[in-house]
Parts: structure tokens; C-alpha cells; sequence
């Protein structure tokens, strides 16, 4: 009695499953007609050409647009940073920041101001590490950073310590313009070294950067800079709008000086009402849980104003 009852309701399940198969089957097909319709002109977000400006200047010295290869490379540069949208936004925000710090000092070295543009794309104003062992903002190299006096060992790294760091860059570029007395080839020599530029002026028999083959990461370099600049002097001329409190505010200090040995930087923060975390973020340059100190140097430590972790309490004093 039961096998008879549920034969029928068996197949009318199966039928009625393979009649809903075949709508929802016929219901996505598209004919070739169908395939080669374009989208509705409301249905695709717009993208424009960027605008080329009619002159670009790096610390003053224009580059020469109307070189067919400048000019595309340039363009090539402006538009992977105006529709990267993402990375180019976080670095207008983080400018806001840093730069205050980073300007003061290139312009107590007679340094040109467009060199914050260097660091910035140099390290995103972050504090990254490279594949070669570079370190920090301005991203030295453990030898150079020894060089121009920073110090650098397992516990401390001055590489990290951004006041420090662009002092002992701006010696270095001040060093590289004796050699070269243009500010656009230092900035290339910045990249890929003093020797390596000397080296491909003499042999392709050329005084500038422009007319230099050199390699890739080079060769844009001085672009990516420029297409920087460029966008951060008209950010609305490129599609980015941000209002004032989009931006990461610089965070007021206190400075601590310190001639002993640390030995637990976590017991120093929290006698200093702070966490180890925003120790650190002041404070990249510490390397360890301690700060080692058996010559009795004089270190000093950043310690944010009490409140001044807090966002609204930033853009009050930014009024």
C-alpha cells in the first residue's frame, strides 16, 4: 500500500524539479546579439585622462616635457598614482604629520623643500624594511646611516628616529650636490648611489638625469616624485577630496631625557601614563623590550601630551 502511494508523488517531484532546471537555465542564456550589447552608459564609472601640467620642476630644475619620453613616462607615473587611489590617499594623510617634522630640517640645511617628496615615496612615510637591509623613512642602509653618524645596533636604530634620520639624509645630500650641482641627479644618485651615476654620465657621455639609460626603478624615480608632487600641490585636480579632519593630525610631545639604562621600556610607559605600544609609535628607533645605555649616552624619548592619544582632543588643538 505505501509503495503505491508514493510512486506517483515520486515522479511528480522529479518532473516538477526538472521543469524549475530548465527555467532557471533558459532565464541565463544569452543569444550572440545579447553578448555584443554594451553596458548601459549609466551602468560604467567614468575614467578621464590625467591632466599633464605645462611645466614640472623638481627643486626648481624643470623637467623637459616636451621630450617624448619624459612627457610619457611622467604621464605613465601621474596616472598610477592618481588611480591608485587607495595608496596615494593614505600618503596625503600621513604627510600631514610628518611633514611638519621633515620641513623644518631641510630648510635648516638649505636643503630644497621638494625633498620631502624623496621620503615620501621612498618609504610611504612609514617605517619599512627593504629586501637590501634599507631602514626607516629615509630608508639607509646600515653603513651609510653609521656613516653619517646614526647609530645603529640590536637595540637601538637611529635609522627609525625620524629627526635624526633626516638630519644625517640632508648631510648626505648635501654631499651629493658638491659632486653633482643639481638637485635632480642627487635625488637620482639617492636611489642607486653616488658611483652608479658618476659611472653613466661618463660612459653615455650626458650631464643630466633625463638623458640617462638607466634602470627601471631609476628611471622612474625621479617621475614618481614629480607625479607625487604634482598631486599633492592640485589633489582636487586629480580626484581627491578630503576635508581637513580626514587627515592625521600631527600629535603634540613631551620629551624625556634618559642617561641610564632602561630595563623594562614597558615599566617606563606605563610610569609614563602611556601603553608600550604608543611608546613604540613615538619611539620606532627603540629596538628592543630595554634601551641598553653602558656609555651613558643622552637619549630622548617621545612621551605624547596626556589626552593627546585621543582623536577628537587632536582636532581641538588643530582649531
Amino acid at each position: 500500500m505505501n509503495k503505491t502511494i508514493w510512486i506517483p508523488f515520486g515522479l511528480l517531484a522529479f518532473f516538477l524539479f526538472n521543469v524549475f532546471l530548465f527555467q532557471a537555465f533558459s532565464e541565463k542564456e544569452t543569444t550572440p546579439d545579447d553578448a555584443a550589447k554594451p553596458f548601459a552608459r549609466e551602468q560604467i564609472q567614468p575614467v578621464y585622462n590625467v591632466e599633464i601640467p605645462e611645466t614640472i620642476a623638481f627643486c626648481g630644475e624643470v623637467a623637459p616635457l616636451d621630450m617624448f619620453l619624459v612627457r610619457e613616462y611622467f604621464d605613465r607615473e601621474l596616472t598610477s598614482n592618481t588611480y591608485f587611489h587607495s595608496s596615494t590617499m593614505m600618503l596625503i594623510k600621513r604627510s600631514y604629520r610628518w611633514f611638519p617634522i621633515i620641513e623644518p630640517i631641510l630648510s635648516q640645511h638649505k636643503i630644497p623643500n621638494d625633498f620631502k617628496y624623496l621620503a615620501l615615496i621612498e618609504s610611504g612615510l612609514e617605517n619599512p624594511v627593504s629586501p637590501a637591509g634599507a631602514a626607516g623613512v629615509w630608508q639607509f642602509m646600515t653603513t651609510t646611516a653609521r656613516e653619517y653618524g646614526l647609530e645603529v645596533n640590536d637595540g637601538i636604530d637611529e635609522r627609525y628616529h625620524l629627526e635624526k634620520a633626516t638630519h644625517a639624509a640632508c648631510n648626505y645630500l648635501k654631499d651629493a650636490y658638491a659632486i653633482y650641482g643639481n638637485w635632480t641627479l642627487v635625488a637620482a644618485a639617492y636611489n642607486t648611489g653616488n658611483n652608479r651615476i658618476s659611472k653613466s654620465l661618463s660612459e653615455q657621455q650626458v650631464d643630466n638625469y633625463y638623458d640617462l639609460f638607466l634602470n627601471q626603478e631609476t628611471a622612474r624615480y625621479i617621475f614618481r616624485i614629480l607625479a607625487i608632487k604634482t598631486i599633492f600641490e592640485n589633489p582636487e585636480n586629480y580626484g581627491f577630496y578630503m576635508d581637513k579632519k580626514d587627515l592625521f593630525p600631527p600629535i603634540p610631545v613631551r620629551v624625556v631625557e634618559v642617561t641610564q639604562t632602561i630595563p623594562s621600556l614597558v615599566d617606563f610607559a606605563r610610569s609614563h601614563h602611556v601603553t608600550y605600544k604608543v611608546l613604540k609609535y613615538f619611539n620606532p628607533w627603540l629596538r628592543q623590550e630595554s634601551l641598553p645605555n653602558s656609555s651613558k649616552r643622552t637619549y630622548q624619548i617621545k612621551i605624547p601630551l596626556e589626552g593627546y592619544t585621543n582623536y577628537s582632543k587632536l582636532w581641538e588643538s588643530e582649531q
